[in-house]
């Protein structure tokens, strides 16, 4: 059973590694296998499809970034001002991007960001997880958003407009950061977003 489980777990690691290193056409299931040192057999006991799997993929990635974002966005932790909070997903946004680049080589963008370019219109159940996890995310900045409206820091009237906003800008610079390979390209972030939201302090 262990082992089993074992070879699932390894399947679904290669699979969020190369997926994010080389995208979802380019692979093929034996390469994944291969990543994985499992018998492509395997493959199929665990997933019925690349599809399943890339599915499987960005949901484990959400369940991990959700959980940062939390931490972060919340409050909950150091009672940081909600402004505050939103600097600090951007400042750890490109401390994360960074540490890739240093061990790879590669500035490798947003999961989540790459495969909406790659498979919006291929495949309807990759696509409409990846809105959920969008719109999820704009949720997030939203209620962040408007802590800040309330204390009189910003001056936005719709709190998630401004959130889809600042949630498009954050992927749009990942985007160019991993199209230059050059992370810089993340440092306007916090000037942007305080220009978006109207901020009244820095």
């Amino acid at each position: 059973m262990g082992r089993t489980s074992d070879a699932g777990e390894k399947i679904l690691a290669a699979g969020r590694t190369l997926f994010e290193a080389r995208g979802y056409s380019a692979l093929g299931v034996a390469e994944i296998c291969k990543a994985a040192g499992v018998p492509k057999g395997s493959f199929y006991y665990f997933y019925a499809s690349k599809e399943a799997l890339a599915l499987a993929v960005v949901d484990e990635h959400w369940a991990d970034q959700r959980r940062e974002w939390t931490r972060i966005l919340s409050g909950d932790t150091g009672g940081a001002q909600p402004l505050d909070r939103l600097r600090q997903l951007f400042e750890e946004t490109e401390a994360g991007q960074h540490a890739v680049q240093q061990g790879c080589g590669t500035v490798l963008g947003c999961l989540f960001g790459n495969l909406s370019l790659e498979m919006s219109n291929q495949t309807e159940a990759v696509r409409a997880r990846l809105q959920e996890i969008f719109d999820a995310q704009v949720e997030m900045v939203a209620a962040v958003i408007g802590e800040a409206r309330e204390r009189g820091d910003v001056t936005v009237n719709d709190s998630r407009e401004a959130a889809r906003s600042v949630v498009a800008q954050l992927e749009g610079q990942v985007m160019f950061a991993k199209l230059y390979n050059n992370t810089g390209r993340l440092s306007p972030l916090w000037a942007n977003c305080l220009a978006l939201l109207g901020a009244r302090t820095a």
